[in-house]
């Protein structure tokens, strides 16, 4: 039997014993089982307030670890999440160096040749997309 099922045992046996209402002894009982009544009340708030400041703690954690894999240069991001990025590998007419392009600055249309400068521009064919 829970707290909450024990109460309403302990009023129903107070109930049960038609105790005169006018009685000292009547009130003391009636008294002592509203402050229980209470005091369970008050608990059960405790305990909802526990549990959302549990789960604040648990977000705060994850965040925290995160941070420390950031900090020790493992990646915070879990890869599995994310379609790695094709690689294109080309060479700059201008002065033949070999680059290498991620499929995100192929997609901008244009980037900077690292060895001599060039623009190089990029055609994105619409049926490939």
């Amino acid at each position: 039997m829970n707290t909450v099922e024990s109460l309403g045992y302990l009023k129903g046996l107070i109930e049960g014993l038609d105790l005169d209402e006018d009685k000292k002894e009547t009130k003391i009982f009636k008294a002592i089982v509203e402050v229980v009544d209470n005091i369970i009340l008050d608990i059960d708030d405790v305990n909802d307030e526990l549990d959302a400041v549990a789960e604040q703690v648990e977000a705060i954690d994850a965040d925290l670890g995160d941070v420390e894999d950031f900090l020790s240069g493992e990646s915070f991001v879990d890869e599995d999440d994310f379609d790695e990025l094709e690689v294109y590998s080309l060479t700059c007419p201008s002065c033949g160096a070999d680059i290498d392009v991620d499929e995100e600055t192929v997609m901008e249309g244009k980037m900077e040749c690292p060895a001599c400068g060039e623009i190089l521009e990029f055609e994105i064919d619409a049926d490939e997309e």
